[in-house]
């Protein structure tokens, strides 16, 4: 048997996922809650444009909001595939709500400074860092498997309409009041999210059981270094988040500096590349009809270094064009890789694996604007922007060596039993937390051991995905034993193989394994110790 694909009819149209009323509303309060934080952005930014005269402290704005995922991306995955994700949604938008009043509070009393704003936009992406992997969890609940890729573009499109209306509001509004208006309207804004989760009623998900946060952070891990595919995925991401945080980073003191432009044209600025975000909500599925996905990677890293050439060097309107070409580039590459990220995990695993996604790529933005901010304060702000653009380019040309795995997307991870019988026992096993170990004996035609061996390699893989923490193909020593195969796998414990074999194990992964049984003789010997 051939590995096993999911293929599924597209539906056609972007915006299938918005005829699914739980989906539509959480959509559009996403859309409301992300227009509140793009203005509390621009608000932080020209705050300190204004107060602290460093173009370092500036670019510092991206580092305090996204470095929090770094800490907190693990076991907030963990705890959106143990707990129940809506009650986790609500926790988290309730303290984001409670922060960004705090921070309003501060601004309209005039007590609020470079550092304590910096702190509290800290505490604002450490609440972030908790709502991602169950907000990207709970996205297969709402829409069909092959609706998926237009709902990842959905969110996308609240971004980045977020992107293009809120700066121009917040650039406005800051202008003629100050900064207090726009971190109230955010703290609003997260209260619209709060109605729509309250309105949601999810359905009772089916459970396997609750794992500790320490074995569950080790399976999530596991999983991520023992898929292909996945560590693929975030490779590009990270390739591309990296040099491309840079203009996100500087614009607000390139507006300032060389273009000589107050909060309004930053706004405008930020309005630009949302709009060419939108723009590629459209046109990406018709990209991806014609041109393969690590051609999109490609172009699309070529053209956001356009994009930072054109900040540190172009006039107004240039820098105003390229960046509604930087948008289009930034929003095909990441939604596309959101998409196939979440179609390339297993529902067990998948809070924790976007989990280990969001650390990739708001980390590496965060850590990237650190390192850009630096730079920025030694060498200058356009020469720290072309910097980023040679990056950006060479991320193009590695497309060549590392682009996506060529299944990527299309196998089937719904959940299936493992083929390995359970072993018959007349009680659980009296210590539950001491390790097992499975050794599976195979009979190989002399004419298939390499096919075999080569096969194995494979359900290794899948094994140490769902569980293994050893494991060791041997072939047995001696003339009667011509041909007889030792499988060895070792689990942590008897709770965690019991998961493995009914909870993990899934349609790609049987696949995998029937392709290894189609070259042995008669059925394997499985022994539980």
């Amino acid at each position: 048997m051939s590995t096993v694909e999911f293929t599924a009819a597209a539906t056609g149209s972007p915006w299938a996922p918005l005829r699914h009323r739980t989906f539509r509303i959480l959509w559009a309060a996403q859309m409301g809650s992300s227009i509140g934080v793009w203005m509390q952005v621009v608000g932080a930014q020209w705050f300190l444009v204004e107060n602290a005269h460093s173009s370092a402290l500036v670019a510092w704005v991206q580092t305090a909001t996204l470095v929090p995922v770094l800490f907190l991306a693990l076991p907030a995955g963990a705890l959106a595939d143990s707990y129940n994700r809506r009650s986790i949604l609500l926790a988290s938008t309730a303290a984001s709500t409670v922060l960004a009043s705090l921070l309003a509070v501060m601004s309209l009393a005039g007590s609020l400074t470079s550092w304590s704003l910096l702190t509290m936009l800290f505490l604002l992406g450490a609440a972030n860092a908790f709502t991602l992997p169950a907000w990207q969890a709970i996205q297969p609940e709402l829409v069909p498997r092959n609706e998926l890729p237009a709902a990842s573009s959905l969110s996308g499109v609240t971004i980045n309409v977020a992107r293009a209306v809120g700066p121009a509001l917040a650039g406005i509004l800051v202008a003629a009041s100050g900064p207090a208006l726009v971190f109230a309207i955010n703290a609003a804004s997260f209260v619209l999210v709060i109605v729509a989760l309250l309105i949601w009623h999810r359905p009772q998900q089916e459970s396997h059981g609750r794992e500790r946060m320490i074995p569950a952070l080790g399976a999530g891990v596991r999983y991520t270094r023992f898929g292909r595919i996945v560590r693929r995925i975030l490779l590009r991401v990270a390739l591309f988040a990296i040099p491309g945080s840079a203009l996100w980073a500087l614009l607000p003191t390139v507006a300032a500096g060389r273009l000589g432009l107050g909060s309004s044209g930053y706004g405008i600025l930020l309005a630009a590349l949302g709009i060419g975000a939108l723009i590629a909500v459209v046109l990406l599925p018709k990209m991806r009809a014609r041109v393969s996905d690590n051609v999109v990677l490609a172009v699309s890293a070529v053209a956001f270094a356009g994009s930072c050439v054109a900040a540190a060097q172009l006039p107004l309107a240039g820098v105003i064009a390229m960046l509604l070409v930087g948008g289009f580039a930034w929003l095909s590459s990441l939604a596309m890789l959101n998409a196939l990220m979440q179609l390339s995990l297993a529902q067990w695993v998948r809070g924790r694996g976007l989990a280990i996604y969001s650390l990739v790529f708001m980390g590496t933005q965060g850590v990237g604007a650190f390192i850009w901010g630096i730079f920025a304060e030694k060498v200058g702000v356009e020469q720290t922007l072309l910097i980023a653009a040679a990056m950006l380019l060479l991320t193009a040309l590695s497309v060549a060596w590392f682009g996506l795995q060529p299944n990527t997307g299309k196998l089937d991870f719904s959940m299936v039993t493992m083929e390995l019988a359970e072993p018959d026992h007349v009680y659980e096993p009296a210590q539950a937390d001491l390790p097992v170990h499975i050794a599976v004996q195979y009979q190989v035609p002399r004419v298939n051991e390499s096919d075999f061996v080569d096969a194995m390699t494979r359900v290794e893989r899948a094994r140490r995905r769902t569980g293994a923490y050893e494991w060791n193909l041997n072939r047995r020593a001696g003339s009667e034993s011509e041909g007889t195969f030792v499988e060895e796998f070792s689990v942590a414990s008897w709770d965690e193989y019991k998961a493995q074999v009914t909870a993990r194990w899934t349609v790609a992964d049987s696949g995998v394994y029937e392709q290894a049984l189609e070259l042995i003789d008669g059925e394997p010997l499985v022994r539980h110790y």
